[in-house]
């Protein structure tokens, strides 16, 4: 009985649990904010720094819209304006003239598909083998890739150069397609989505008899849409804005990139001119920057989480 009754639980008032003490080790404590002056410095803040950054990138394209529509005189002037005194459209037509930019950005676009095609066929492939297949000496060969970003791109230059011109690939598509078929970066945006594929998936259709490449074209790449729009608008930007190496394997006048053209009849004609070129040679990545930035964000986190 006394064993019983001791290890029945007495009854009696129910105890308040102990309140919860949470530190916020940060430079303005929640109290500070939840004050009125608190709100309106936060909020104060939070509008100078967005608005500091939005100048520090939307002021140069705006500084550049505005003067493609000035004269050749307003640009000149000292001080600067910054509103056009007579805005006019002239330039930008004289621009596309002069510059023959509808050649140019076909040539653009035409090596930025190339080097898009080659990238998706060598980076998917490499972040497949690594992630899926595990060859040997994998976590080996992806070091040595992610090694290679840490080297400067103007260090590489010359070895790459002399490379092209030894293989006759001067004013040649193929010179500026290999150095962009394999990138570090690339590859392991790719394997870090492949990884987070259930592997459960893969052993279903390896069940069903499908092969390594079989599961890489009907599973993996129908489930990394997110993650190949991103690497695709990275290689397309990136091929449409380069300069160094087309200026140094499309030395043809016919085969230039609109970059390299830009740089090259700059000197013979007006600022305004220049900048009209530079508007119109902007406005195709703006658009694609407007159209896939949901995709960017999307592609960047997909993959970080499993579940």
């Amino acid at each position: 009985m006394t064993s019983l009754a001791a290890a029945r639980p007495k009854r009696g008032r129910a105890r308040t649990p102990r309140p919860i003490h949470v530190q916020f080790r940060t430079i303005v404590s929640p109290h500070q904010l939840n004050s009125r002056w608190g709100r309106r410095i936060y909020w104060l803040v939070l509008a100078a720094v967005v608005v500091t950054f939005s100048l520090a990138f939307v002021l140069p394209l705006y500084w550049m819209v505005t003067g493609a529509m000035k004269t050749p005189e307003e640009v000149a002037q000292m001080p600067p304006t910054l509103v056009p005194a007579q805005p006019t459209l002239t330039p930008f037509f004289e621009a596309w003239e002069l510059f023959d930019i509808g050649t140019l950005l076909a040539n653009t676009v035409y090596y930025a598909l190339g080097a898009w095609i080659f990238c998706m066929c060598v980076d998917v492939a490499a972040a497949y083998a690594l992630s899926k297949l595990r060859p040997a000496f994998g976590n080996v060969i992806l070091g040595a890739m992610l090694a290679t970003l840490m080297i400067p791109p103007m260090v590489i230059l010359i070895p790459l150069y002399v490379t092209i011109v030894d293989l006759g690939l001067l004013n040649n598509p193929w010179g500026l397609w290999f150095p962009a078929a394999a990138n570090g970066f690339n590859i392991f945006l790719l394997k870090r989505f492949f990884d987070s594929i259930p592997r459960e998936l893969i052993e279903a259709a390896q069940i069903d008899g499908a092969g390594p490449l079989r599961v890489l074209w009907s599973v993996v790449l129908p489930v990394s849409r997110p993650i190949l729009g991103v690497v695709s608008i990275f290689t397309i930007v990136t091929a449409f804005k380069d300069f160094v190496l087309p200026l140094l394997v499309m030395t043809d006048s016919e085969k230039m990139t609109i970059s390299v053209g830009l740089s090259q009849t700059a000197g013979a004609v007006t600022q305004n001119q220049v900048m009209g070129g530079l508007v119109i040679a902007a406005v195709p990545m703006i658009i694609v920057f407007f159209v896939f930035q949901r995709h960017i964000m999307a592609g960047l986190t997909a993959g970080s989480i499993k579940g």
